[in-house]
């Protein structure tokens, strides 16, 4: 597909990928999933609050234990670290928030957002980039 956008064979593009994953610019492909049609109905985004910075990692390495988290970011601002969480239902979500990140040693609190939508997601442009 990309080569007959690019008037390129397909081998060049394979090659150029290739150099690209070993390069370090590429570290993956994935797919989009629709979520909903394999029973995961909730979607939310965690705010935590850490009792000291220098906590970060270690509750990081907590947090990956924890499946339904699918994005972990060190931010600024009011948050130390902001997560994505995909699950199932509303209980499932309850009993992550009560029972895992509650037993997490350096959370101070949490703040949860639900997502009502998802408008659109997008990845950035490649070629406008470079």
């Amino acid at each position: 597909e990309l080569g007959k956008k690019l008037f390129v064979s397909g081998g060049t593009i394979h090659v150029r990928i290739k150099k690209l994953h070993e390069m370090g610019v590429i570290k993956g492909t994935r797919l989009q999933v629709n979520l909903r049609a394999i029973g995961y109905d909730v979607l939310a985004f965690i705010g935590i609050y850490l009792e000291k910075s220098s906590l970060y990692e270690n509750v990081a390495k907590q947090l990956l234990k924890i499946p339904q988290i699918v994005r972990l970011n060190y931010t600024t601002g009011s948050y130390s670290m902001f997560a994505e969480i995909i699950c199932k239902d509303s209980g499932e979500l309850r009993k992550i928030l009560q029972d895992d990140l509650q037993h997490i040693k350096g959370i101070e609190r949490t703040e949860t957002i639900i997502s009502l939508e998802e408008s659109f997601s997008r990845p950035i442009n490649v070629s406008e980039v470079m």
